[in-house]
């Protein structure tokens, strides 16, 4: 079974099972699809975690493919001159908010320990799509609708591809992309060195460095030196279950699990489902866990660095 946000990468992921493929092999090719025909959510460009669960030895694995920040950041980043804190999209737009990205490393380090499939063939599909043209679905139509999207106007390249003839692509237009295309197929072919280093990472960093509106500070040894990491996931018990997630630098597990903690002690099962006292403990137990998180979590997420 596949689950994805998108049917053209739920197809790409069952194609890899079919041909043999596990969980990982299809995860790859799930993320690469997702990343030309939903690119305002999921990329390359990013960062993510994987949990994997290994039915072998029972094992749940975990890695950690997060962003990190570029060596030169300081803690004045997100500061105006005067010292205060710069608004949110004064922040974002520009090269000064993008992190080195370890989403490649991370499906590669995967692909590495747990793959059946060949690397390179795990491309193909989105690698097909790219070049022979996906249909635009509704979900990217209409963020490319709405105001937030005129912030891509800023940008010459995402200004040309994603408002041809000054219009917004809407449902149902067919859209190529020749250069990701090239760009899968310098990864497919040569691993995930193609990506951190040479020419794809040169063009990456001269982009961020020269970024209209804000410059960035990512540098070509940035990306040479990252290093997706392989951590053991955070699981807690519910009733009798073994509740997994990923542990820090995600709050997602911790969080999860103290929600899942507190509620532990109501009988859910007898309030029922549509019952809004249900809801109530739900949503006051997710208030709680959520202070906590906005609260401590941050720390745990900063000492990335130091593992």
């Amino acid at each position: 079974m596949v689950s994805a946000a998108h049917p053209k990468a739920t197809e790409a992921g069952l194609d890899i099972l079919r041909r043999g493929g596990n969980a990982v092999d299809a995860a790859i090719a799930v993320q690469m699809v997702l990343n030309l025909v939903e690119p305002q959510s999921s990329g390359i460009g990013g960062g993510g975690f994987m949990l994997f669960y290994k039915a072998s030895t029972q094992e749940v694995l975990s890695y950690d493919g997060r962003e990190t920040a570029p060596a030169e950041v300081t803690s004045d980043l997100f500061l105006t001159p005067e010292g205060e804190p710069m608004k949110f999209f004064d922040a974002v737009l520009g090269g000064r908010s993008v992190g080195v990205p370890g989403t490649v490393a991370m499906l590669a380090q995967a692909h590495k320990e747990h793959g059946e499939i060949p690397w390179a063939e795990l491309f193909e599909p989105a690698i097909k799509l790219a070049r022979d043209g996906f249909t635009v679905g509704h979900r990217l139509a209409s963020m490319l609708a709405g105001e937030r999207a005129d912030r891509l106007k800023t940008f010459a390249e995402t200004r040309e591809y994603y408002f041809p003839n000054g219009s917004p692509l809407t449902a149902g237009d067919i859209r190529t992309n020749y250069a990701f295309a090239e760009t899968l197929i310098e990864i497919a072919q040569h691993g995930p060195e193609a990506f951190y280093r040479g020419a794809i990472a040169e063009d990456i960093v001269e982009t961020i460095r020269h970024a209209p509106y804000r410059s960035g500070l990512l540098a070509l040894s940035d990306l040479s030196e990252y290093q997706a990491i392989r951590r053991p996931p955070i699981c807690h018990p519910y009733r009798i279950y073994r509740i997994c997630g990923m542990g820090p630098p995600s709050s997602g597990a911790l969080t999860v699990g103290q929600i899942l903690g507190l509620l532990e002690y109501y009988d859910l099962k007898s309030l029922g489902a549509s019952n809004p006292i249900s809801w109530h403990l739900i949503a006051e137990a997710s208030k709680l866990a959520f202070a906590d998180r906005n609260r401590y979590y941050g720390r745990l997420r900063f000492r990335r660095s130091s593992y």
